[in-house]
């Protein structure tokens, strides 16, 4: 099973992101995605693996060859993913045209007053749900998010919204005690999201044909949820 992306180092720096973010504030989110092509520029020279995953990615989605160009697209569609975290995560989600849909599937679910698993994947952005949270004061919400998997984006990210960071469970703690810790949070009703479409060195996988190939994906998830004896919710945020 591959894993580099376990491996791969972190790209940007805290004083980075800070100086980007103090840019997009006063300048608005139109003129920083401009921004966003010399940097997508710089990674493209500096990020070789990172290239090359992007352009065997499209190559298998559109099933024919990558042009530079669209790999290009594809890193710069990355990076304006990561600004709207930062204003989303500022709280200036009112800014957004946010359209929700099964919102009453998930309400039914919740209505049985027990908590509730929240899947994701590595699609979109997670953090579109961690703020529509605050549309509904009275739903609890635990987000479990490695943040020592890129620390300097992690860092400047809670910081912008300490509320939201005081909610993360860190599952880079010893498994038992994450587990414990999600049950804990289940037990008080409340959500609890989770990314579940990469699994770890040492997980139990299920491979399924994916883009056309065999993709591990990990079971443990679907084993809590059974488990706990919780329902499971499947969300993506576009």
């Amino acid at each position: 099973m591959k894993q580099q992306w376990l491996e791969r180092p972190e790209a940007g720096s805290t004083l980075g992101y800070k100086l980007f973010r103090s840019f997009a504030q006063l300048c608005g989110r139109s003129a920083a995605r401009l921004v966003l092509y010399p940097v997508t520029l710089f990674f493209l020279i500096r990020r070789g693996h990172e290239r090359r995953a992007s352009r065997v990615y499209l190559e298998r989605v559109r099933g024919r060859p990558a042009s530079l160009w669209q790999v290009a697209r594809h890193v710069h569609c990355f990076a304006a993913t990561i600004l709207d975290r930062a204003f989303l995560l500022a709280e200036r989600f009112k800014r957004f045209d946010i359209r929700v849909y099964g919102l009453d599937e998930l309400r039914a679910v919740w209505a049985r007053r027990q908590g509730v698993l929240v899947f994701g994947s590595h699609l979109g952005s997670f953090d579109a749900l961690r703020v529509l949270a605050q549309f509904r004061p009275d739903v609890k919400m635990r987000v479990v998010i490695d943040v020592e998997q890129n620390p300097e984006l992690s860092h400047f990210l809670n910081a912008l919204n300490p509320e939201l960071a005081r909610s993360i469970i860190n599952p880079r703690r010893d498994g038992m005690n994450t587990a414990l810790a999600i049950k804990e949070a289940l037990d008080e009703h409340a959500l609890v999201t989770l990314l579940v479409d990469r699994a770890r060195p040492g997980n139990e996988v299920v491979l399924c044909d994916f883009l056309g190939h065999p993709a591990p994906f990990p079971l443990s998830p679907w084993q809590l949820a059974a488990a706990l004896k919780v329902p499971v919710v499947l969300c993506f945020g576009l």
